[in-house]
């Protein structure tokens, strides 16, 4: 029981981060633009809740900075993409090269110095429960807060009038335009979300995950949480469960590692990467699951007319 405790906790902390970055750029989307620069955002976050919290700053102000700096970053490629419309596959991956510069310069001085870690929050009574209490009720704030974005972003965009705008402009912005709804504002403002999103998902990364800097931490899972929103067919639920999946196979593979299993380290390490391409391959065979929910406007620049 104490290893599949060990498991079940250690995939859920493992899979937030993801859960940060891929439900915010699943909202960028669903607006109809693409932002590959995730990973940049995600690094920019997490460097700069370790800058402040070393400054001496309380830990919200921590996350809040590192949200906000997320939300900086992607304005970058907002105004290149939707002012300027330049490609946006181009200004995501130059904001992915920008991310880990900008990130490198800001983390230079702090090494691998240990930060003090967000600590775990212990629900009253609920957490003394055997068994249900460390399954759900001892993760830091962080973790809730996971659930409850999912829970609002997901109630946003299929029951409310803005989420359904957002939709509508994932799918025709020419419409939408011309009865008279702002297409640009609102995908800066989507496109800020998934910045803010990063952001968070990069603090975890940095306060709470792996309490410290290291150079170009995120490993990749800036990439990971692009292709969870393919993965899930655009839709919230999916991408918790795809993140939860990733999540599984890393620490899976950490205790494998532990174990000594008779396979290369390296290989192990490589087990949630490789997961998560059998599953695009299996999702992206099947077409007309795959188009079900894609925005037919993705990727494709907008000049309002008129």
């Amino acid at each position: 029981m104490d290893l599949f405790t060990a498991i079940f906790t250690g995939t859920v902390i493992a899979a937030t981060p993801l859960i940060f970055a891929a439900l915010g750029e699943l909202v960028v989307e669903k607006s109809g633009v693409v932002n590959l620069g995730i990973e940049g955002m995600m690094l920019i976050g997490a460097a700069v809740a370790v800058w402040v919290s070393f400054a001496g700053f309380p830990m919200p102000v921590a996350i809040a900075a590192a949200a906000v700096a997320g939300a900086a970053a992607s304005l970058i490629f907002g105004i290149l993409a939707l002012t300027f419309m330049t490609n946006q596959y181009a200004a995501g991956l130059a904001l992915t090269i920008f991310g880990s510069g900008v990130s490198a310069s800001i983390g230079r001085g702090f090494g691998s110095t240990p930060v003090e870690a967000l600590s775990a929050f212990h629900v009253p009574f609920l957490a003394d429960i055997p068994v249900i209490g460390p399954l759900f009720f001892q993760y830091d704030a962080l973790v809730y807060l996971s659930f409850v974005l999912f829970g609002v972003i997901t109630w946003v965009l299929y029951r409310t009038k803005a989420g359904l705008v957002i939709r509508t402009i994932g799918e025709s912005p020419q419409s939408s335009h011309a009865i008279g709804y702002p297409v640009i504002a609102i995908r800066y403002l989507a496109v800020l979300f998934g910045g803010m999103m990063a952001g968070l998902g990069g603090a975890y990364l940095s306060i709470a995950y792996t309490p410290l800097w290291v150079e170009n931490m995120t490993a990749g899972r800036g990439w990971i949480a692009l292709a969870l929103v393919v993965f899930a067919t655009w839709r919230p639920f999916r991408v918790m469960a795809g993140a939860w999946l990733f999540g599984g196979v890393t620490i899976l593979q950490l205790q494998g590692q532990a174990l000594g299993l008779a396979i290369p380290s390296e290989l192990l390490s490589a087990l949630p990467y490789l997961a998560t391409i059998v599953v695009l391959v299996i999702i992206s065979r099947n077409r007309q699951i795959l188009m079900l929910h894609f925005p037919a406007s993705l990727a494709r620049p907008f000049r309002p007319s008129g």
